[in-house]
Order: structure tokens, then sequence, then C-alpha cells
């Protein structure tokens, strides 16, 4: 167990430090600005991946960037033009959501909440500017400081290496 816990502790550290300087950040930006909400709950599961995980596919920016807007923008239309009970709206924009995800490779698990979120805020487009664009384009650029500038990381674009592109 110390050694799990001595292997992990770096990477729980940057978690924890970036996580509370981009989550700080975006709630900032909500309660203290008049620019509105930056602030979703499917972000806090977004930090575990970027900043805990950033070498897995699930955390790298285009999927992070579309999966959080795929899944809003669904669930949205399903809000806007299936006038359902709430509960099948919600089960209609969570399982399209994670389909379109799929289909265009751009699968970040967290955005799967962002549904449920939508239709039971009955949140309008104004949802996929704030928090979804302005608040995912904070996570990804803390991320890449993180991991190219502070940790170094080289970028799967450069061919150089198996490390994140973030």
């Amino acid at each position: 167990m110390f050694n799990t816990i001595k292997e992990n502790f770096s990477r729980a550290l940057f978690a924890l430090l970036f996580s509370v300087i981009t989550i700080a950040t975006l709630s900032f930006l909500s309660f203290n600005t008049s620019y509105g909400l930056f602030l979703a709950g499917s972000f806090g599961a977004t930090m575990v991946l970027i900043f805990g995980y950033p070498e897995s596919p699930f955390a790298q920016p285009k999927n992070v960037f579309f999966g959080h807007l795929i899944t809003s923008l669904v669930a949205i239309l399903v809000l806007q033009f299936l006038p359902l009970d709430d509960f099948l709206q919600i089960t209609i924009a969570v399982g399209f959501g994670i389909f379109f995800m799929i289909l265009f490779g751009v699968t970040h698990p967290p955005a799967g909440g962002n549904p449920i979120v939508v239709i039971l805020g009955a949140s309008s487009y104004e949802f996929l500017l704030n928090p979804i664009i302005f608040g995912t384009l904070i996570i990804i650029f803390y991320a890449i400081i993180l991991n190219r500038f502070i940790l170094k990381k080289i970028t799967l674009l450069t061919g150089q290496g198996n490390s994140p592109l973030i």
C-alpha cells in the first residue's frame, strides 16, 4: 500500500494543485464577474482525467472540448424538439450524447452527465457558450500549461514518445 501511495503522490499532487487553480478560475469568473456561468458539474470529473490521467485518450483536448459540446448540444436539441417527460428526455439525450461522442471519436466520459444537467435545468443554447465552450477552453489551457510546460511532456503531434497531447 505504501508503494502505491509513493508512486501516486506526485500525480495526485499535480492533480490537486491544477484542479484547485482551474476550478478557482472558473468559480471566480462565475461568481465575481458579469461574464456568466463558467462551471458545469461534469467539470469536476474532467479534472480527474486531464490532471490525474492526461495520457488517457479520453483526456485529450478534442475529447474534452467536443465531448462536452456534443452532449450538451444533443440535450438542448432534445429539450427543444422532443416535448416528452423529463425522464424520457434525459434518457434519450444521454444515450444519443454517448452515441455521437463515440461516433465522432471524441469520447469524454464526464461529458455524459451534461444532458442530465441541461434537461433538469431547462438550459438554453446560451449554455453552450457559457459554461461549455468557454469553460472547456479554460480547462484545456491549464492542462496545456501543466503537461507541456511544467511537466515537459512531449506531444504525439511531434511523433516523439507516447505522451499525451495536452
